[in-house]
C-alpha cells in the first residue's frame, strides 16, 4: 500500500509517495535527493546511514519513512549554513577524524546529537555517544578528538553569542 506523506528534512519539506515497507534510508536518497547517509550493513550495526529525528541519532535502515513523517529529519546536508560549516564539521576538518568518508555524516550527525545533549563531554562519553559508529578508517582517536575540539568550538560560539 502507498502512502502520500511529507518528510521535514534539513528544514525544507517532501511530498512523498512510499510504500508500507519503505526505509527512511531509501526514501531520503531515492526521493529526496540527499546522499549523506550510506547504505552500510542495512542493519543498524555500522551506523554509516545515521540521521538526527527531532535531535536524537537513529539508523535511517531500520526506520520506516512513514513513522518519520511530521518529524525534523537532520542529515549531514542540514549542518553547514551559508557555506559556513557547522563547528561539528569544522573540528573533523582540523583534527583529521575523516579519511575516506563514508562513515563521518554519521558520525558528525552522532557527534552533534551528543554535544546539543552535553556540551562538555568526557572522552569516555563521547566514545559511548559514537559507539555505534563503526570505521574501518581512523582508529577512532582523532574522531574523538575531533568531538573535543568541536565541544570547544561551540563553547566559543556560546560566548560570542550576545545576550539581551
Amino acid at each position: 500500500m502507498r502512502h502520500q506523506i511529507t518528510l521535514r528534512v534539513n528544514g525544507q519539506s517532501y511530498d512523498i509517495a512510499v510504500e508500507n515497507r519503505t526505509r527512511l534510508l531509501d526514501a531520503l536518497r531515492d526521493q529526496v535527493g540527499v546522499t549523506g547517509p550510506k547504505e552500510g550493513c542495512g542493519t543498524g550495526d555500522c551506523g554509516a546511514c545515521t540521521v538526527l529525528l527531532d535531535g536524537k541519532p537513529v539508523t535511517s535502515c531500520l526506520v520506516l519513512a512513514v513513522s518519520a513523517r511530521d518529524k525534523e529529519i537532520t542529515t549531514v546536508e542540514g549542518l553547514a549554513r551559508d557555506g559556513v560549516l557547522h563547528p561539528v564539521q569544522q573540528a573533523f576538518v582540523e583534527r583529521g577524524g575523516l579519511q575516506c568518508g563514508f562513515c563521518t555524516p554519521g558520525m558528525l550527525l552522532s557527534a552533534k546529537a551528543l554535544l546539543d545533549e552535553n556540551p562538555h563531554p568526557t572522552r569516555g562519553e563521547i566514545r559511548f555517544a559514537l559507539a555505534g559508529n563503526l570505521c574501518r578508517c581512523t582508529g577512532y582517536d582523532n574522531i574523538v578528538e575531533a568531538v573535543e575540539r568541536a565541544a570547544e568550538l561551540l563553547e566559543a560560539e556560546r560566548a560570542a553569542a550576545p545576550t539581551f
